[in-house]
């Protein structure tokens, strides 16, 4: 018998109380023990230069179906007491060394202990079979964050927000409809990832017909995976890259599949998402809720951006006078991935210490 069934036998009898210390230590060290072990790499390989005006070091943390996450954690240099906290993930298909790591370093350096974490079954996080999106484990992967967060002594437990970038940009808004401890989101250049999925882009294949020929697709699919044994790949960014592109199309080229952005563990640089990912976000929008969200919520959206109105329309979505929707002049999607002089730093900033009290 594993030492923690053993301690919960304990309990079960009347042994001791679950609320003794020794109790409680002994549970949380037995799931500490249960943590997938993760291979991470310890040199710094990022798409974005390291600072010298933060600490940083590489952590993990579970989300509540068991699967280890990978982050990387940035603290202030002299850092002191309990700091405001962010969690940050994205862009959809990105990993922590791209977007989000930039989003969280800037953060740190602006006074606010960070992490940017894989999502689970991508990037350095664990889960098994690789490269699967879920809209439910996808959200919780925020609140696991949080979890983790509100337990560092370092870090001020009722001063925790989140940032979503992209496709994280909606898990980090489900998110905070349904974890009451996250007082803050940002969420930029945000997709509605359920959305896109089951009516297209621009809403183009909203039509029950075309959801019924992607359903049968996506299933034929999975009979074809289990056969095989494998899953098959969507595909990351088209490349070679058509001359008749859309122009969102070239834009992502040019971050993923150039040295601006391009990363070995990048889903979008590389082989994509499983195809059968698809499925669970036809049949489960993930805003439905949005308009019940009392924390604070900023969304940022650039201008020129083709997925602009995810935002517009969520924002129509979310209620109270602590929601702002910030829209960047001149910017496209992707410029709110790594472009400085575009992302509204200043505003965000001002946004969580507006609200993170």
């Amino acid at each position: 018998m594993q030492m923690k069934e053993i301690i919960l036998a304990a309990l079960a009898a009347g042994l001791f109380s679950a609320g003794t210390a020794a109790a409680q230590d002994n549970l949380k060290k037995q799931e500490k023990f249960m943590e997938e072990k993760l291979e991470l790499t310890q040199e710094w390989d990022k798409v974005f230069p390291k600072s010298d005006k933060v600490k940083h070091c590489k952590i993990t943390f579970h989300n509540r179906y068991g699967i280890t996450l990978a982050a990387d954690l940035y603290i202030p240099q002299n850092a002191a007491g309990r700091l405001p906290a962010i969690a940050v993930s994205g862009p959809f298909g990105a990993v922590k060394e791209q977007a989000s790591g930039l989003y969280a370093q800037t953060l740190a350096e602006r006074g606010f202990l960070t992490i940017a974490f894989d999502p689970s079954f991508t990037g350095e996080s664990g889960g098994q079979p690789r490269y699967v999106a879920s809209p439910d484990i996808n959200t919780e992967d925020f609140s696991a964050a949080v979890d983790y967060l509100s337990t560092r002594p370092d870090v001020d437990p009722e001063r925790i927000g989140i940032l979503g970038i992209c496709g994280w940009g909606g898990f980090a808004v489900n998110a905070a409809a349904i974890d009451t401890r996250i007082k803050v989101t940002v969420a930029t250049t945000m997709y509605d990832i359920s959305r896109c999925t089951a009516n297209g882009y621009f809403d183009e294949g909203d039509n029950p017909d075309a959801r019924h020929e992607m359903r049968r697709q996506l299933n034929a699919q999975r009979t074809e995976d289990y056969r095989n044994g494998t899953y098959a790949l969507a595909g990351g960014v088209v490349d070679p890259l058509p001359d008749d592109a859309p122009q969102f199309v070239k834009d992502y080229y040019a971050y993923y599949k150039t040295p601006r952005g391009y990363h070995k563990r990048s889903l979008n640089s590389n082989g994509g998402w499983n195809r059968t990912s698809s499925l669970s976000f036809i049949n489960m929008p993930i805003l439905s809720y949005a308009g019940e969200i009392r924390s604070a919520v900023l969304l940022v959206h650039g201008e020129n951006a083709h997925s602009r109105y995810f935002s517009e329309d969520t924002y129509k979505k979310l209620q109270g006078d602590n929601k702002e929707l910030l829209i960047v002049p001149g910017a496209n999607h992707t410029d709110l991935y790594d472009n400085m002089s575009k992302i509204p730093f200043d505003r965000i900033e001002g946004f969580y210490l507006e609200y993170l009290k």
